[in-house]
């Protein structure tokens, strides 16, 4: 096609050009164009490269830290034995060494009344006087009934010893003198009866003075002049009066089975009271009850101790210690225990660097410190606080809890320093989670 057929088209035509020099100028332009594109291409594959390296490392990194999380720093401690034994203390109620409630014996109503609340009382002084109507009248009738039995007891006599007689002149027959015995024997047997019925009555009379049955003080009156009382132990409402004696005073605790086999009649125990903390009351044990409650499997103690001034009284909740006792169960800082669904599990370390769940029977608590029953061994290395979310088989980062001395010398381990050692770690932690 010729420059004169492309002019109508305007189109350029650069191969008719290279007549006068502007071919060499086209082909110059097209080179470096080639280079510049060239350049841009190698940039962007360094570009490509550095960014596809450089998401390997992260990808790397990633994969390291995801590693580390993915293992929990956790500290360990390991169980304990008391070896100077510990004091084990348990929850009672103080009671008179003597306690009863005071019933009345007949029915009638209260005249008057000679003691009240907190007064002191000998044995056989006049608590109330009861008015009884109704006995009086029935002893009344029962002395007649008695006076009417003995006359006709005499008649009975009398009419036996005529039919005696006339038995001997055979004026009447044997048959007649049997009947006569057996009138007089039924005679002595009713003035038996209403004679025993009188003394019954005058007895029930005597109960109108209401008498107190020893040596106390009054701990409740129920009774007012003018109620109506009835015979009977119906219940602590119908009761007049409650005494109770509080030289010595005694408390019922209930002692673990494990430790059941350590406690002996004489030992000595101490009683306080939370409003005296200051103050501590010596106690002996006086006897037991021999054998293990099957339902709670404790055994029931009996504790007496001495109240001449009377400072503790009766009802008070007290604590009970019965010092030097020790158990072969082992003590584990209360926060290395965790509580699920399937029972108490405690958190171990294993040997190869995995979490573990025993499943534990737990004993006393003493706080911070909580008995194992069984297991656990004292080579376990025990997780304190774990995390809800732990698991069998997490990964672990273990930092063992250094054991502190007692008193210069290590080995003995009380349940204060376990728990001083579970708090320090805890505190650790949270340091080491602010670092990270």
């Amino acid at each position: 096609m010729s420059q004169e057929r492309h002019s109508p088209l305007a189109l350029h035509d650069f191969h008719f050009r290279d007549s006068d020099g502007r071919g060499a100028e086209r082909h110059t332009i097209l080179r470096k164009s080639r280079w510049v594109v060239l350049l841009v291409l190698v940039l962007l594959g360094v570009g490509s490269a550095r960014t596809v390296l450089s998401r390997i490392e992260q990808a790397k990194d990633n994969a390291v830290v995801t590693r580390e999380q993915g293992r929990i720093h956790v500290f360990t401690t390991v169980p304990s034995h008391s070896t100077r034994g510990q004091s084990l203390t348990l929850p009672g109620t103080l009671q008179g060494i003597i306690e009863s409630p005071v019933y009345v014996r007949a029915a009638g109503y209260v005249l008057r009344w000679t003691k009240d609340i907190g007064d002191p009382v000998r044995k056989g002084d006049v608590l109330a006087e009861i008015d009884t109507p109704e006995i009086d009248q029935q002893y009344e009738a029962a002395i007649a009934a008695r006076d009417q039995a003995q006359a006709l007891l005499e008649l009975a006599k009398t009419s036996a010893r005529r039919w005696e007689v006339l038995r001997q002149k055979d004026a009447v027959s044997q048959q007649e003198v049997d009947e006569r015995r057996s009138g007089l024997m039924q005679a002595e047997a009713n003035l038996a009866n209403a004679e025993a019925n009188a003394r019954r009555l005058r007895e029930q009379q005597g109960f109108k003075r209401v008498i107190a049955p020893f040596a106390g003080i009054v701990t409740r009156r129920n009774v007012n002049v003018g109620d109506l009382v009835d015979v009977g132990n119906g219940g602590p409402a119908k009761a007049l009066f409650n005494l109770a004696q509080v030289d010595t005073l005694r408390v019922y605790v209930y002692v673990p089975q494990s430790y059941s086999q350590r406690i002996r009649s004489g030992d000595e125990v101490r009683v306080s009271l939370q409003e005296m903390p200051s103050k501590d009351f010596a106690g002996k044990v006086v006897r037991t009850a021999g054998a293990i409650d099957a339902s709670t499997r404790t055994l029931q103690v009996e504790v007496n101790l001495r109240n001449p001034d009377r400072l503790l009284l009766p009802g008070s909740y007290v604590q009970i210690a019965f010092p030097g006792l020790t158990s072969a169960a082992l003590l584990v800082p209360t926060n290395t225990l965790m509580f699920r669904a399937e029972g108490a599990r405690a958190a171990v370390a294993g040997a190869d660097g995995k979490a573990q769940l025993k499943p534990v029977v737990i004993g006393e608590s003493y706080g911070r410190m909580t008995q194992i029953l069984s297991g656990l061994e004292e080579a376990d290395r025990l997780i304190l606080n774990p995390p809800d979310s732990l698991q069998a088989g997490d990964v672990l980062i273990d930092r063992e809890v250094p054991r502190k001395s007692e008193g210069g010398k290590g080995g003995d381990k009380s349940p204060a320093s376990g728990a001083e050692r579970a708090v320090e770690a805890n505190s650790t932690q949270k340091q080491d989670a602010k670092t990270r």
